[in-house]
């Protein structure tokens, strides 16, 4: 693989995920897995009344990238709406297969750059980012 693609920053944020313990009663669940390469991520989450995430649980098994992913979405995902939630969903994915070039919407996820000229990838780089969307839907109702 390039060394541009697991470089320093990356593998860094892939051995720190932040301890976020599957949780014991959420409002909602989902796991999502990468039939490319076999990522697998589970997001339990749990919504406050006004739509804001205030628990998140993940269960991530992933590749490097995966995990890097996984490790920015868990640092500023709470006290985000469902709305925010699917917004950054949605634009990872515009920037990964639509050609779309800001990452700027979700902090540090330009360090992941490199890894759109590796199609083979996308998938589990949205891993995080889907689950949790679909989560908070469900939460939210």
């Amino acid at each position: 693989m390039s060394a541009s693609l697991y470089n320093t920053d990356i593998l860094r944020l892939a051995a720190s995920i932040p301890h976020h313990p599957r949780l014991a009663n959420p409002q909602a669940s989902v796991e999502k897995r990468s039939p490319v390469c076999g990522s697998r991520v589970t997001v339990d989450v749990r919504m406050d009344d006004d739509g804001h995430l205030v628990e998140l649980g993940l269960e991530v098994r992933a590749c490097a990238l995966g995990q890097a992913s996984a490790s920015l979405m868990a640092a500023h995902a709470m006290g985000m709406t469902a709305g925010e939630l699917v917004d950054a969903r949605d634009r990872l994915l515009a920037y990964l297969n639509k050609g779309e070039r800001d990452l700027e919407f979700w902090p540090g996820l330009n360090v992941l750059a490199p890894a759109k000229a590796y199609p083979a990838r996308h998938a589990s780089i949205a891993l995080s980012f889907e689950a949790l969307a679909e989560a908070v839907q469900k939460a939210a109702g």
